[in-house]
Parts: structure tokens; sequence; C-alpha cells
């Protein structure tokens, strides 16, 4: 059973995408629920995800598939479900979970996913731009990875150069000492260290320069696992 702000947030996802075709930002889900902050839109959006409502799309910002409707909203009986897009270009999507990458001879092509930050967090970038070429060995066959170029130098005491692109491993969990795709709040997504502190994860630097972030649980969602790096001289 949903609580009367999670059905209005339904509500209101579901006439913004019948209306604009684009789903609202973090922003307008807020200010039309009176909230007064994102964090509990992302508990709502959790919430409705844990309950088999809407299911967030993996390395693609502000995009959500609307799986069913409670009864109270779906009077007509005849919904579908419809993916929301980001207010992005069309792109090719990526390759669906599970499926083998392309392979080139000893080579396995991957798809660039964008950009992300190695520094103070960006909004997750998640189109196909392009495909890169990297070793087989690099990879398990067993699971799906894409890549990413790095924007900053918050990483660089672990190896990781703005510039570099990094092979990721797709997964939603991290054991400590793992260096992870982690998505912040919904919106944001990083490359750092991930650690569990009591009921806070922390998301480490290897530079300095950068204080460690500690956030709750619920607001930090692992996309992947750096399993590899490529860099051009």
């Amino acid at each position: 059973m949903l609580t009367k702000k999670q059905i209005q947030l339904l509500e209101f996802i579901q006439s913004r995408m019948a209306r604009d075709g684009v789903p609202p930002s973090f922003d307008e889900m807020k200010d039309a629920l009176d909230l007064r902050s994102k964090s509990g839109i992302h508990r709502l959006v959790t919430a409705l995800e844990e309950r088999g409502f809407i299911r967030r799309l993996p390395h693609r910002a502000r995009a959500l598939e609307i799986l069913r409707l409670p009864d109270a909203l779906n009077k007509g009986g005849d919904f579908t479900p419809r993916v929301i897009e980001g207010d992005k270009p069309a792109s090719p999507p990526p390759p669906p979970r599970g499926a083998m990458p392309v392979t080139s001879g000893s080579a396995v092509e991957l798809p660039v996913m964008g950009r992300i930050a190695a520094g103070v967090p960006i909004e997750a970038i998640s189109e196909v731009s392009h495909h890169i070429a990297v070793p087989g060995d690099m990879i398990s066959s067993r699971a799906h990875h894409y890549a990413l170029e790095v924007r900053g130098d918050s990483m660089i005491n672990a190896g990781i150069n703005d510039g570099d692109v990094v092979i990721i491993r797709e997964q939603d969990s991290a054991d400590n000492g793992d260096i992870v795709v982690a998505l912040v709040e919904g919106h944001e997504a990083t490359l750092k260290r991930y650690r569990r502190r009591g009921g806070l994860i922390a998301l480490e630097a290897a530079n300095p320069a950068y204080e460690t972030r500690l956030l709750p649980e619920n607001l930090v969602h692992v996309q992947g696992r750096l399993v590899g790096l490529i860099r051009s001289y």
C-alpha cells in the first residue's frame, strides 16, 4: 500500500510525461510535493522502486520506467509501461543486461557511456557517445561492462588521471575498498573508493585535496566496479 506522498509523486510523474513527453526534475518534484529537500524525493522514488511501481534505468540520468499504477490512478485499466527519458538528444541505447559484448578479434568493443567525475560530482551523463576496443582478458564474459571517460583529479593517487577511460563491471553492490561508480541522490555520478561506516557510506578520494564524503546509505547507489583502465599518451 502506498502512502499519500508516494501516490502524489507517481501521479505527478505520469501527468508530466503525458503533457510534456519528458520527466520533471528532482527540483520540480520537490516543489510539486511541497518538500524542503531533494533527499525527500529520493526516498519516495526509492520506495516506489522497491514496491515495483517504477524502475530506474542504469547509466541514464533522470530516466525512469513506470511499471504499473495503483488502482487509484489506473481507473481505466489500460496503463502501458513507458520509459520516461531525460531531456537529452536521442542516442543509441546501451546493450541490454547480460548481453555479450561485440568482439573484434582479441579485442572487445564496449560502449562509452559518457563522462564520470573524479572530483566534485557532476550530473550523471548516460549517453553512448562511441565504442572503444579493450583487451578481451580485461573483462569477464559473464557480466555486462561499459566504459567512462574520467574528468577530474580526485583519484590520481590510485593511478586514475583526468582523461583516462575506466572500464566498469556493472553491479549494484561493492566490498569495502572497491573503486566504484556511485550515483548520489539519484542524479550525481562520481568515481570513488567505497567504504561502509556504520549506517553511512564513505566515498573516499585518492587525493588529499578532496574530503571524504559521508552519506546515508539510501542516498548512494552503486552502479558498477572498476576493473580496468585505458590511457592514451
